[in-house]
């Protein structure tokens, strides 16, 4: 009778050692993946251009609020502590500098664009409200990034939307249709 016991107490322990460890690697790939597409930048000023921001929506999209949200954090903190995930730019500093640099509001925005587009993608999984999540993530993310920019640094409304969203919009757009047919293709795949 006890080796029964004892028996299922380790099934269950292994099932939920499975489920802990599938989950943290999930968040650490998101983490690492935004490291990643940080490194394919064109270097415009102040601003570079870079992947980052697909990667934060499809970590919404494909890992949930909740676990997208922590992904993003862990990549910023990650970049906080000195390791080199962030965009190469020396300008910037590295650290906890990047924070406060031109690029901090977009950063600083990263866990709650991946949160808002995961909490929206768990109810309404259809490819419209799917690239709408993604929009919403990324205008988080381009709106995070102006206020900051402009309090700031720029000072100049107009200026700031020129070089903070304007000329990333096409890019946005570009992202996010790219971003939803990973997360179909991947959803897709899983489902067979």
């Amino acid at each position: 009778m006890h080796t029964k016991n004892s028996g299922r107490t380790k099934v269950l322990s292994l099932s939920w050692s499975k489920i802990y460890a599938s989950e943290y690697f999930g968040i650490f790939s998101f983490a690492l993946l935004t490291a990643i597409a940080a490194q394919i930048t064109i270097p415009i000023k102040p601003v570079p251009f870079t992947l980052q921001t697909m990667t934060v929506v499809l970590a919404g999209a494909i890992l949930g609020s909740k676990k997208g949200f922590y992904s993003q954090l862990l990549y910023l903190a990650a970049g906080a502590i000195g390791l080199p995930v962030f965009a190469v730019l020396p300008e910037s500093g590295y650290g906890m500098a990047r924070f406060f640099g031109a690029t901090g509001g977009f950063l600083l925005a990263f866990p709650f664009a991946a949160y808002v587009v995961g909490k929206l993608v768990e109810k309404y999984k259809s490819y419209f409200f799917v690239v709408t999540a993604m929009f919403l993530g990324e205008l988080l993310i381009i709106f995070s990034g102006t206020v900051f920019l402009n309090t700031f640094f720029i000072h100049d409304l107009s200026e700031t939307i020129k070089v903070a969203a304007a000329v990333f919009s096409v890019w946005t757009v570009v992202k996010v249709f790219a971003a939803a047919a990973v997360y179909f293709g991947l959803t897709k795949s899983k489902g067979k």
